[in-house]
């Protein structure tokens, strides 16, 4: 057996320390190496930067589609030369968004927009997120106001209406020839200018008449382009109803080709006051015999120009009248019109009328001497705001108290007799 060294008495707390302490280990050259160490850091950063991208995506993604405070949908006005601190504050405001401005622009930028956003007025929809937001006004879908002009309004008229128009910008360099608009309902969106609503009401009148001259019916007493529009526009104002223009065109296209005076009345109020549309007061017995260019009782043949701008259906119905023979045509009192073939029977249907009207005065309280005088004898105002000669009214209307033309005036022809309640003839 092996002897082993004596044990030599030691204290407690000598006995538990080590004799000798190891070494530290010796560290890899490897790991000293400085390229090593950037390596490490590079690496670490990475991670982390990694980690810190995809939270900030997640985040992102978060709040570019989480559905927004919108509870309805709402149009709001983006406008010119705004920037995307401006274009922010105001969704903002109208409660389109509930972010802080700084996030709708970091949002812009995330969907690389920034030079894509542009100005108007945008619809957007009920609880539409950041991202929608966004993409409505890159997109550049504006919000359409139709606007609609009526048949039968001269072009100072229409002008006046599109001054009165909120939604339009600039002003209008001078009043269009007359006939050259088309009467149409119209899309624009806000901020648009007059005279390029004008140029495109202007452009569809071409287009739209084109097409209508190529259908024509060759044996329309019309030789010109000009031609049909004047004719379009007697047609026009002397009827609303659409089932009678083809008629009404026949009357005055039978009358111009047996060389018979048109007879219109809304041609007399033209030659009185051109573009103003409206006498404002019934025609004079004088006047139905005073010379003027337009008065078709006095000239033969057409006016030298439209005395409105025609809607489609009557340039339609002066391309292609109805193949009648009827040169007469008289209200009938029930809304429309009584057309007739020789004056005996013209004067019959005059007769018809002069009793009815004579029932619905004897039927109808007279008014107050305060009261407003009858516009329109019975016809609806906003039928056609600037029909000279009133439309036909709706049979379950009475038309107001009227006295009745008196006895020795003389039954006009043609369109003269064409209202509900004729024109009073004064002396």
């Amino acid at each position: 057996m092996s002897e082993r060294p004596p044990i030599s008495p030691r204290s407690p707390r000598a006995a538990l320390e080590p004799e000798q302490v190891p070494p530290p280990p010796k560290r890899s050259e490897r790991a000293r190496n400085p390229f090593v160490v950037v390596g490490n850091a590079i690496f670490t950063l990475l991670i982390i930067l990694m980690i810190g991208v995809g939270a900030v995506y997640y985040y992102g993604r978060q709040i570019l589609e989480t559905p927004g405070p919108l509870k309805e949908d709402k149009i709001v006005n983006i406008p010119s030369r705004a920037g995307k601190r401006d274009i922010a504050d105001a969704l903002l405001r109208e409660g389109v968004i509930n972010v802080n401005p700084w996030v709708f622009i970091g949002g812009v930028f995330a969907l690389k927009a920034s030079s894509d956003l542009k100005p108007g007025e945008y619809s957007f929809q009920k609880n539409a997120s950041l991202r929608d937001v966004i993409a409505t006004i890159v997109e550049g879908k504006v919000v359409q106001h139709a606007v609609t002009i009526p048949e039968g309004l001269t072009s100072e008229q229409i002008v006046t209406r599109l001054l009165d128009n909120d939604i339009f910008a600039g002003s209008v360099r001078e009043i269009p020839r007359e006939g050259t608009l088309l009467p149409e309902t119209y899309k624009f969106p806000r901020g648009t200018t007059r005279e390029q609503v004008i140029q495109r009401m202007q452009q569809t009148q071409k287009r739209v008449l084109t097409e209508i001259w190529e259908r024509r019916n060759p044996d329309v007493p019309v030789r010109s382009l000009d031609q049909l529009i004047t004719l379009a526009s007697i047609i026009e104002k002397e009827t609303g109803r659409a089932d009678e223009r083809s008629r009404v065109a026949a009357v005055f296209a039978n009358r111009l080709r047996q060389r018979i005076k048109l007879q219109s009345d809304p041609t007399i109020i033209y030659g009185l006051v051109g573009g103003k549309g409206t006498l404002g007061r019934p025609i004079k017995r004088s006047e139905i015999t005073q010379p003027s260019p337009y008065n078709t009782y006095v000239i033969d043949g057409l006016p030298p120009g439209p005395i409105a701008n025609p809607g489609r259906a009557s340039l339609e119905a002066a391309a292609n009248p109805a193949r009648t023979r009827d040169l007469f045509f008289v209200a009938d009192g029930t809304g429309g019109h009584a057309f007739t073939e020789t004056y005996d029977q013209h004067q019959k249907n005059v007769a018809k009328l002069r009793s009815l009207e004579k029932q619905i005065q004897n039927d109808t309280v007279e008014p107050s001497e305060d009261a407003p005088p009858p516009t329109a004898a019975g016809a609806p105002a906003d039928t056609n705001p600037t029909a000279t000669t009133p439309r036909p009214a709706a049979p379950a209307k009475k038309p107001p108290a009227r006295p009745p033309a008196p006895a020795t005036a003389p039954a006009r022809q043609g369109a003269a007799q064409s209202t509900t309640t004729p024109p009073v003839v004064q002396r």
